[in-house]
């Protein structure tokens, strides 16, 4: 376990305990928390340790009609932890969503999805080729085969994208993340995230140079054109 918090409208309906796992296969050019990148740098907890925390906030999370939300690095990299978790949140009544890139979709077992709620869906990028620049490994088809599983089950989906000048802003791009997203029945809303230099000084303390140094946040005009993009698809955009 890397850290935890408690966050309103950022991570799933309502207010939600967010809980970041250590540990992530993908290096994204934008990722803010490089901190979360290896087992090593998050301590050991196991699942009543976890639950006691969730519980100091359970009244105020149900008043606030939120939940719990699992992030990551990439919570999938634990899938029985995050199934154990869910399972014991849905007998106290309370919200599930998964927070992820999908890249590890096949390892989410029927039995973790019975309890999940909702998935925060990460799509990094619309074709292979600029997928692959983004993340610096990985690909995009486990995502979209990730997607439609999870569609064919009936489980709501946040799509989330990054929106980075230089990266992932080309027309071209940002269509093909549309019409993925677009192709999904249990897509609800997509999220059009703008690129931000929040998480420089982590790279700076672990030594480590940030790839997007030089990138600036992108314009009004540029967030607007892609969010046009996503709704052109019929895509409700927040």
């Amino acid at each position: 376990m890397h850290s935890f918090d408690v966050s309103t409208g950022v991570d799933g309906p309502g207010t939600r305990f967010v809980a970041f796992l250590a540990g992530c296969p993908l290096r994204c050019q934008y990722c803010h928390s490089p901190d979360t990148w290896f087992r090593r740098s998050g301590q050991t907890m196991d699942a009543d340790e976890l639950m006691a925390e969730i519980q100091r906030y359970e009244r105020f999370i149900k008043v606030a009609h939120g939940g719990v939300t699992l992030s990551g690095g990439e919570a999938l990299q634990q899938p029985d932890f995050v199934r154990e978790i869910f399972t014991r949140c849905r007998e106290r009544g309370l919200h599930t969503a998964l927070d992820t890139s999908g890249y590890l979709g096949a390892k989410a077992s029927d039995e973790l999805l019975d309890v999940t709620d909702l998935v925060l869906l990460d799509i990094k990028a619309g074709d292979e080729e600029t997928y692959h620049r983004v993340t610096r490994t990985g690909s995009l088809e486990p995502t979209v085969s990730f997607a439609h599983r999870l569609a064919d089950r009936g489980i709501p989906i946040w799509v989330r994208f990054v929106l980075v000048p230089g990266l992932t802003e080309t027309v071209e791009n940002v269509d093909a993340v549309a019409a993925v997203a677009a192709s999904i029945s249990t897509v609800e809303r997509v999220e059009v995230l703008p690129f931000h230099r929040l998480g420089a000084a982590k790279y700076a303390a672990l030594n480590q140079p940030f790839p997007l140094a030089g990138t600036d946040a992108p314009t009004p005009a540029l967030l607007d054109r892609v969010r046009a993009q996503f709704r052109a698809h019929g895509l409700q955009v927040y």
